[in-house]
């Protein structure tokens, strides 16, 4: 690596009142304490980001795009899009999960306002919702051999099959499906990390058992920061 240290942005409007943003830099430092680095993490909201300078960005070896939720989502769609043509780690759970859909579709041609592609959430309420994991890749697979497939989800989407159909072919890989038979994890093709979660793997994340989709992101962000000062 570089320095000592990752740098880590977390991009999203931090509220103190959500789980869900505490459990995002517990899961954080679990997985750091897990990996045995030093990892500093900074949250950046999404007014904030979509003004930042390639140099201001390039100073980062990975991004995390934060559960919502999402104040603004054209400025999320612009820095997800932005994200996709960098070459460096990014991890998604939440509200993302669809908003990185559209951008893909949008990407690849496909008309998500003539023609809806992704469901609205289908989670009633302010409530986390038990869900099912079923990995598909055999990366996936390992990463669940010894965690518990039952995760908490305060989002679900359902995906069309006129879109799946289209993007699994040369865009994305779906990693796992849950009990609806609808994708939860997806990955970009030809990209060194680039992972969407519909779930929050960060709620069920513990500092005995770091949950191992964060501990994955932070080693690929590892390599990469690696490759990147050879």
């Amino acid at each position: 690596m570089s320095s000592d240290y990752l740098k880590i942005a977390i991009i999203g409007d931090f509220n103190f009142t959500y789980n869900s943003h505490h459990a995002t830099n517990m899961a954080m430092d679990h997985a750091s304490e897990f990996l045995e680095i030093g990892v500093n993490y900074y949250w950046i909201g999404l007014s904030e980001f979509i003004k930042m300078k390639s140099g201001q960005i390039n100073q980062y070896e990975g991004f995390i795009v934060a559960p919502g939720p999402i104040l603004n989502d054209f400025f999320l769609q612009g820095i997800i899009s932005r994200l996709i043509d960098l070459q460096v780690p990014v991890f998604i759970s939440g509200e993302g999960f669809k908003t990185f859909l559209e951008v893909v579709a949008n990407k690849n041609k496909l008309s998500t306002i003539t023609n809806k592609l992704v469901s609205e959430n289908l989670v009633e309420g302010n409530q986390f919702e038990r869900i099912q994991i079923f990995p598909i890749t055999e990366g996936i697979k390992k990463l669940y051999e010894t965690y518990s497939t039952l995760e908490l989800t305060a989002t679900r989407y359902s995906v069309y099959p006129q879109l799946l159909e289209v993007i699994k072919e040369d865009v994305l890989d779906v990693e796992a499906v849950n009990q609806f038979e609808d994708p939860e994890i997806i990955s970009l093709k030809k990209h060194v990390f680039f992972v969407a979660c519909g779930f929050l793997p960060q709620i069920s994340s513990t500092r005995e058992r770091p949950h191992p989709l964060f501990y994955t992101f932070l080693k690929s962000c590892c390599i990469d920061s690696e490759r990147t000062a050879v």
